[in-house]
């Protein structure tokens, strides 16, 4: 049975993909900082495979650890999609507060590295690594400066640790707009209702995943298509 260690997965792109991953009996450990909406999602998803889910904030190191623990000695996928904008509405870059630019880096960039650092021992050859992007990595949007700087960071590491590891599989995948909760925290107030689910996203993910695609950056819908 293989292994998937899914950060984020209480709800939205994370746990959309656990529930694909569980249709394929894939063992699953899983997180998220909602302790009642990881429980509702750890039922769901033992009903078709075995899961492990602890509540946790990936930037707090005993909680990495213990996910990685839990994964036990192979891990065949490692996905960091936990990720937070810091502030909701985001302020504009030169309005940033250390505290909350730092705050965003331990999730979005630190945590990422340091769960790829403890898992390196599990991770057999062929063995993937998705870390979750976004096109803010690339674009420059007038608000999303730690956000989008902390992911462009985060893609940066992907590169070093694909040219480090050429055993494994490590892409950075942008899953494009979808209406989940951390995309509405972006635009408080605001109608988001024509973007779509995050189920739309899976299936580019698992083309990834299951094809022959090398280390890189890749957009969902591209992948899919």
């Amino acid at each position: 049975m293989d292994t998937a260690l899914i950060t984020g997965a209480s709800r939205g792109l994370g746990l959309a993909l656990a529930r694909e991953l569980a249709r394929r009996s894939w063992r699953l450990v899983i997180d998220g900082r909602d302790a009642d909406a990881l429980e509702a999602a750890r039922a769901e998803l033992a009903a078709l495979t075995e899961v492990v889910a602890l509540p946790g904030d990936v930037a707090d190191d005993w909680h990495r650890r213990a996910l990685v623990a839990e994964a036990g000695s192979r891990i065949d996928l490692l996905v960091n999609n936990a990720s937070t904008l810091g502030a909701s509405p985001q302020p504009r870059l030169a309005d940033i507060s250390p505290g909350v630019l730092e705050q965003i880096y331990r999730v979005n960039v630190f945590a990422p590295l340091a769960l790829v650092q403890l898992a390196l021992p599990a991770l057999a050859p062929g063995a993937c690594v998705i870390n979750v992007t976004s096109d803010a990595a690339v674009e420059a949007y007038e608000g999303w400066g730690g956000y989008g700087s902390s992911k462009a960071a985060l893609e940066q590491l992907t590169r070093v640790l694909a040219a480090e590891h050429p055993e494994l599989r490590v892409v950075a995948v942008d899953p494009g707009d979808m209406n989940t909760r951390l995309h509405q925290e972006a635009f408080p107030g605001e109608d988001i209702s024509d973007r779509p689910p995050p189920e739309q996203s899976v299936p580019g993910l698992l083309a990834i995943l299951e094809g022959d695609a090398p280390s890189g950056r890749y957009q969902a819908s591209a992948a899919r298509a």
